[in-house]
């Protein structure tokens, strides 16, 4: 299987950090997809010169900006087998790519999510606030749904078959959780690869600030208690 990948990177004021992920992005990828979140620097410019395909969603939210990703795709004459979600601000190493898609490639699995372990993280990557949000969530998750998730982390591939059956709707936060729960209520196949982690490019919109980490929370647990009741 010579799978096509198309990449979609949310990206908020990322100037100083996008040319770098997209350059490290690996050459199987057939289109990387950079969505300016409303970005009011040079995202866009810097991302377009480095070689992306440049789109603008303006209203706020890391949800909104995968969906204008995926409403691309979508609009394509001949559409990617898997899409792969990557960050804009270089915390994440774009080559693990590799890593990501290997399980679907050559085991058929549905989703495979990159899992920030702490032996791979570099020091103050991840806040108190998100190391307890992800703590919390996978708890929940492996508490009324019996999965092995251990992180929300944003580093992620899917078939892109099963990524539109989804239905996907969160706009803002809770993207991440709501893509695995509803994997899970689906029953697809998923497995977890270790990836390393690093401080990123500038600071945080989300675990960088008091109003960012509440919001991220409600939201999380917000999907996880809808879906535990149904």
């Amino acid at each position: 299987m010579n799978p096509t990948i198309s990449v979609i990177i949310p990206a908020y004021n990322e100037e100083g950090s996008v040319a770098h992920v997209i350059g490290d992005i690996p050459e199987m990828v057939s289109e990387t997809i950079v969505v300016s979140n409303n970005s009011t620097d040079q995202t866009e410019a810097v991302a377009q010169n480095a070689g992306a395909t440049v789109l603008q969603e303006p209203r706020k939210g890391y949800g909104y900006a995968c969906l204008k990703g995926m409403e691309y795709v979508a609009s394509k004459e001949k559409q990617p087998d898997i899409i792969v979600f990557l960050d804009g601000d270089y915390s994440d190493y774009p080559e693990q790519l590799t890593e990501i898609v290997k399980p679907i490639i050559e085991n058929d699995i549905d989703m495979v999510i990159g899992a920030r372990v702490k032996a791979l993280r570099e020091a103050g990557s991840m806040t108190g606030p998100q190391k307890f949000g992800n703590w919390l969530a996978t708890f929940l998750m492996r508490l009324f749904f019996g999965s092995k998730f251990t992180d929300l982390g944003p580093f992620r591939a899917i078939k892109y078959d099963k990524l539109l059956s989804l239905e996907m709707e969160d706009k803002t936060y809770g993207w991440t959780v709501e893509m695995q729960l509803k994997a899970l209520k689906r029953k697809f196949s998923y497995v977890e690869v270790p990836v390393k982690y690093r401080n990123r490019i500038g600071v945080s919109k989300v675990s960088g600030t008091v109003k960012g980490a509440i919001f991220a929370g409600v939201k999380i647990l917000g999907w996880i208690f809808k879906y535990s009741v149904k």
